[in-house]
């Protein structure tokens, strides 16, 4: 056993022949490769092994939600410091917010504005990668042999809360998948660093978390077992797996590995609360039809109304979901032209003009509704004591300050109040590594590590009481 440096988690390490082997043969036992796919021990669940002292426990949950290009940082000489992200702070000491962020002034005693963060990592790698070392802190200019990227901080929660809940993590995106290497569509990464495809599909992500009956199940794991032995079928076929292929193709069939191996050990916790029923819940709100092809609005509003029904009835603890992807890729780029403004949320972000600068902060003033939608439904939701708010911390934020600026990352922190967050801030002291933000976050649910990624340890107490 030794401890991840990364991640601060004690893991067994496999000699990397073994680990070679395992990849191209496949002769593994199912449930030891999936061990080696992604470092998890699935446990069963709390209410079958620990009685009613853990079982009663008020849930502590994690989502983070991300948002690429950056936030609108208007120039100076462009006369429009009211549309800036970051607020301002007014004589009282207490801040004010900017017009882009307006919308979420009814939860101003429940979030917390931060800035001055920054990963040490993100001025020496491409920076069109900074949205994959958002939750990881990785060294992504410089990685380890065989390794890109390093574990995710909604990954390292669901190791911790899994055994409470039906489902480990739930990684959601404005596309499905995982993009490609330094384009990627998800912001979730395993044990081992490599990429968890994420869903996009309001009709699939509710059939997948309410729809979890036996027959439905049977036949999830029946087209699991036919990507099985397809995946059996190439690698039997090729002796010297690795040798035939290249490392855009290697990279691909790892990725396709991985997600099988996410969606075995979904069905493997699904199934072990199977005849646990779920709260009963309305979902006539829902418009399960929405996509990500129509209004944009209706679409995160939909998605963000299935994450707080996840958390309410306790089915995951642990939730990312990318709202854009880098660089204008994928479909949300065009968001902002459905929205009436001027030009593509990547082409907005380049802007230098008042004109441009305005309308990218209109954007963010449109994410902004969208994320107090949000918040009224988990301060609506009510545990046994308090709200889904009160015990959920919610991570907003983004990779670069302006475009390509690693520095002064724009993030918000809300909820978290029965884990001893206290809002109403906007906190900044000098420049913060973002990992120390991770590590605050995780101490505050109860994870307690000495360390994430390339931490110097936690937050002061002006957010983090507990830390």
């Amino acid at each position: 056993m030794t401890r991840n440096k990364l991640s601060g988690i004690m893991v067994e390490r496999k000699p990397k022949e073994r680990e070679w082997k395992m990849v191209a043969t496949r002769k593994l036992n199912r449930r030891a490769f999936l061990r080696g796919l992604g470092g998890v021990s699935l446990a069963l669940p709390v209410l079958e092994a620990m009685g009613d002292e853990v079982s009663n426990q008020i849930p502590r949950r994690f989502c983070a939600v991300y948002t690429a290009n950056g936030m609108a940082l208007p120039r100076p000489e462009n006369g429009i410091p009211e549309w800036s992200w970051f607020p301002s702070n007014s004589k009282d000491g207490q801040f004010e917010f900017g017009k882009s962020t307006e919308p979420l002034s009814p939860f101003k005693d429940r979030l917390s504005f931060l800035g001055g963060l920054y990963h040490p990592s993100g001025p020496k790698a491409d920076p069109h990668v900074c949205s994959d070392m958002w939750l990881t802190g990785a060294p992504l200019h410089n990685p380890k042999p065989g390794t890109y990227n390093s574990v995710s901080l909604d990954q390292v929660i669901a190791r911790h809360t899994r055994q409470f809940c039906r489902q480990p993590s739930l990684v959601l995106s404005i596309d499905a998948g995982t993009g490609f290497l330094s384009r990627t569509g998800t912001i979730s990464y395993s044990l081992e660093g490599r990429p968890i495809p994420a869903e996009n599909n309001p009709r699939r992500v509710f059939n997948r978390l309410f729809r979890g009956d036996k027959a439905s199940l049977q036949d999830e794991r029946e087209r699991l077992r036919r990507q099985i032995r397809l995946v059996d079928a190439v690698s039997a076929s090729a002796k010297s797996f690795n040798s035939q292929l290249g490392s855009s193709d290697r990279e691909r069939m790892e990725q396709y590995l991985t997600s099988l191996g996410e969606v075995e050990s979904r069905l493997i916790a699904s199934e072990k609360w199977i005849d646990i029923p779920l709260k009963k819940q309305d979902y006539k709100h829902l418009n399960l039809d929405a996509t990500n092809e129509g209004d944009p609005a209706e679409y995160y509003r939909n998605m963000f109304d299935l994450i707080a029904l996840a958390f309410d009835a306790d089915i995951t603890r642990s939730v990312v979901f990318m709202l854009n992807r880098e660089d204008g890729m994928g479909i949300s780029d065009t968001f902002p032209l459905k929205l009436g403004l001027s030009a593509t949320h990547h082409n907005l972000s380049h802007a230098g003009d008042k004109a441009g600068q305005l309308n990218f902060a209109k954007y963010d003033q449109f994410l902004s509704r969208q994320l107090a939608h949000f918040f009224n439904q988990l301060q609506a939701g009510k545990d046994r004591q308090g709200s889904l708010l009160d015990n959920s911390i919610v991570l907003f934020g983004s990779g670069a300050s302006t475009t390509h600026n690693p520095t002064n990352l724009p993030t918000l922190v809300a909820g978290g109040a029965a884990m001893g967050l206290r809002h109403g801030t906007y906190w900044r002291q000098g420049e913060t590594r973002m990992s120390n933000l991770h590590l605050s976050i995780l101490r505050a649910i109860g994870v307690e590590q000495d360390l994430f990624a390339d931490s110097t340890g936690t937050l002061p107490a002006a957010v983090f009481r507990k830390s």
